[in-house]
């Protein structure tokens, strides 16, 4: 049986008692992120800002399969919020998910909708000739998530009746809005499973329950989320689709809680790890930019906007060849003068030298 189809549905049970420590934790945590964007320049903080979004737009569409290009994102965020724009952006894909994104921060603070999620639905999935946008799935057969072939397929979950999707969905929003008892990231952990057992669009559940899931913590924060835990989630896609389904069965869903807690606390740290690496990029460049060549600029930038996980094993002369279009020679005599200079560290592996930021 699925939880839908328990007598008590919607009566979620759940204890919180033995994860105290962790909302506390993720409270105290957001509250740090929130005061180191504050405390940023204000060019920095919307580039924190904007770096965020993007990161959210790729990692929820990962999730689900689907790979965007970060320079369309990355435009189509510019584009959205009324930015100068480099290139303008083709990918409606990316357009549609900046569009909704946006919305969902803009809009934090309101009330949560039907035709707030049926806009959003429209932003993400209206290019899509296929779905009805904006809409309510209406199909007579069954809503399922299926893996495998037409020939032996397997069902993982199967989502209530078309029929009662829209008499689910009022009973949904109005219990977003009125429930006051629970800790945001509890009611954001509560609200994503709820709105994806409900399943009510023909397609995009998964994304626009994670956005569900990020308004019910900007809100009981007061502020916009400064993390992706669509992030976290997509390094443990694999975790979270197990942990998900496993909620869809049971109306007891403190095991599906605590697991979301501890995606909240990773993207959280990972945040951190952002901020950190933004200012330090700022300071590194305020105090150095004067000694650097367009060579050296460019591949130091590359190296920050990979952070330390993108850029294994460091700068070597092959690398730099490749980011800056220099020759052997030269991109050696750039390097060395970056250790001389003491920007770099330099380390013999292998073969060859490799190269990080000191």
């Amino acid at each position: 049986m699925y939880n839908w189809q328990r007598e008590n549905w919607p009566q979620f049970k759940f204890t919180t008692t033995n994860m105290e420590s962790k909302i506390g934790a993720i409270m105290l945590k957001a509250g740090e992120l929130k005061g180191k964007l504050a405390a940023l320049p204000q060019d920095l903080s919307l580039a924190m800002v904007m770096e965020l979004l993007v990161l959210e737009a790729i990692k929820t569409s990962e999730i689900e399969g689907e790979l965007l290009n970060k320079t369309e994102i990355l435009s189509s965020i510019q584009q959205n919020l009324g930015l100068s724009v480099f290139k303008n952006p083709k990918d409606k894909n990316a357009i549609g998910l900046s569009k909704m994104l946006i919305q969902v921060r803009e809009t934090f603070a309101q009330e949560l909708s039907e035709l707030q999620l049926q806009q959003w639905h429209e932003s993400l999935l209206g290019n899509k000739k296929n779905i009805h946008a904006g809409k309510y799935r209406k199909q007579i057969a069954p809503m399922q998530i299926i893996s495998g072939t037409a020939y032996k397929p397997k069902v993982h979950y199967e989502a209530p009746p078309s029929a009662r999707v829209s008499s689910e969905m009022e009973r949904f929003v109005t219990w977003f809005n009125e429930v006051a008892d629970l800790s945001p990231p509890v009611k954001a952990a509560v609200a994503h499973l709820y709105f994806e057992s409900i399943h009510p669009f023909e397609d995009g559940n998964g994304r626009i329950g994670r956005a569900i899931a990020e308004k019910a913590f900007s809100q009981g924060l007061n502020s916009p989320l400064s993390c992706s835990i669509s992030q976290a989630i997509e390094r443990n896609r694999k975790a979270y689709y197990a942990a998900l389904q496993k909620a869809e069965k049971s109306l007891e869903i403190s095991e599906w809680i605590d697991w979301f807690l501890t995606m909240v606390l990773e993207a959280q740290e990972m945040a951190d790890q952002m901020i950190t690496l933004t200012i330090s990029k700022f300071h590194f460049f305020h105090r150095h930019d004067s000694i650097l060549n367009e060579r050296q600029r460019k591949a130091i930038l590359r190296m920050f906007e990979a952070r330390p996980e993108g850029f294994l094993g460091g700068m070597n002369v092959q690398k730099y060849m490749g980011i800056t279009g220099a020759s052997k020679a030269t991109a050696t005599r750039d390097l060395q003068y970056l250790v001389e200079m003491n920007l770099f560290k330099s380390n013999l592996a292998g073969r060859s030298t490799h190269y990080k930021l000191n």
